[in-house]
């Protein structure tokens, strides 16, 4: 068995040490912060299993504008971060077609279709299976328009076994009356989850790996040397395998491997409203604006937005305070007051395909990243796929779309 070493500790870089640890190995983890802020905390909650459709689609390219001058638009920009973000750009606006919007689907399938294989036994082993609230999602829609233009997303989704019930707007509100009477249309997805706190299950698994000895070492990665990590405080960590899943930082790591990775930070803000005021009770999608609302143990998360500024300028919480804006446009009596702002860099790649799989420079190094929105639903079984990777063994799903040599 191997000693390896595992950068990132969020909800994928975990599962992949449970999973190797479970083959045997000898598993450290480095992190910058083990127990700190994650994407995995402060996601909205839930376990997303219809998110099999990519961002980059037919026709987005023409409603972009629009969303960059509304201030409560789903997207921002910081012209001074646009020249790094172009290749991906590029690449991004190039996978909008419909045959590869389909060749996509049909790859995040293949993980979706074992997101509750995966993820049940995880969390009955951390002893939260009543942390699972499985009730579906509902997507709400203003108008006919905006149902008609999904409509043929949501058939994609059936295609691959996801279940969308049309609902009108009447029957919406017999399921959750705190929505607003401008809601018209909704699709129920009814194998959809969501999960009572997300940051409970990556602190409680974190500390489940560290009582069976996985190591958490709290470092940054200076560089990779050989078989070696150094880190900016001058420690050279030793290792037989190297699991690369740092997230939206993966990408400067892939680099020292001389491997080259299409992927960005889209930055996602959120406010959880401790007093909400009004009821859900499951997570609520509102698909013309972009954004949701999860009612979670600590009161009701409003997330959602996309900002493109790097990994490395200041939060911009005016977009948190946008969207809790917007949640009182369509959840009347809405109270704002006292909500915790969060941002979080969602690693997202530019055809929506995370990086799993072998680099393709050196036999000893694995990917582990780029799940943007879906890191805590595809988390279990990424881990899952790169132990069965280091083993040698054949893998639950094909891994190869979703190998880093796709962006060569």
């Amino acid at each position: 068995m191997s000693r390896i070493l595992v950068i990132g500790a969020g909800i994928v870089g975990l599962s992949c040490a449970r999973a190797l640890h479970a083959d045997g190995h000898e598993v450290t983890v480095l992190d910058r912060d083990p127990p700190g802020d994650k994407c995995s905390f402060g996601n909205a909650a839930g376990i997303g299993v219809t998110e099999i459709i990519p961002a980059s689609v037919p026709g987005l390219a023409r409603k972009v504008p629009g969303w960059l001058f509304d201030p409560l638009g789903p997207l921002s920009l910081r012209l001074t971060h646009f020249p790094r973000l172009v290749p991906w750009l590029l690449r991004f606006l190039k996978e909008g077609r419909w045959e590869r919007v389909e060749a996509i689907t049909a790859s995040l399938a293949t993980l979706s279709a074992r997101t509750y294989d995966d993820m049940l036994p995880l969390l009955a082993e951390l002893d939260l299976m009543g942390d699972l609230h499985k009730v579906g999602a509902l997507w709400v829609y203003e108008t006919r328009a905006g149902l008609d233009a999904d409509l043929r997303f949501h058939q994609l989704r059936r295609r691959h076994g996801l279940v969308c019930e049309e609902l009108t707007g009447e029957e919406a509100r017999e399921l959750e009356p705190a929505l607003a009477a401008s809601i018209r249309h909704a699709i129920m997805t009814p194998q959809w989850s969501h999960v009572s706190d997300p940051k409970r299950i990556v602190d409680r698994l974190r500390l489940a790996l560290e009582a069976r000895g996985v190591a958490m070492i709290k470092g940054e990665v200076a560089g990779i040397s050989g078989q070696e990590v150094v880190t900016k405080d001058g420690r050279h960590l030793p290792f037989e395998r190297l699991v690369v899943a740092a997230g939206a930082w993966s990408g400067r790591l892939a680099r020292q491997i001389g491997d080259r990775a299409l992927i960005e930070s889209e930055r996602g803000y959120n406010t959880t409203l401790p007093s909400p005021g009004v009821s859900l009770s499951r997570e609520v999608i509102f698909a013309e604006r972009a954004f949701v609302a999860t009612p979670i143990e600590s009161g009701l998360r409003i997330g959602g937005a996309a900002e493109f500024a790097g990994l490395d300028a200041a939060p911009n919480y005016a977009r948190s305070d946008a969207l809790a804006e917007l949640g009182r446009r369509f959840l009347p009596g809405l109270n704002t007051q006292g909500g915790t702002r969060w941002m979080g860099h969602r690693p997202t790649t530019a055809d929506s395909l995370p990086v799993i799989g072998r680099s393709p420079r050196r036999d000893d190094v694995f990917y582990a990243f780029g799940h943007g929105h879906t890191g805590l639903t595809f988390g279990p079984t990424t881990g899952r796929l790169i132990a069965e990777l280091v083993a040698g063994r054949q893998t639950s799903v094909d891994v190869t779309p979703f190998a880093i040599q796709r962006f060569s």
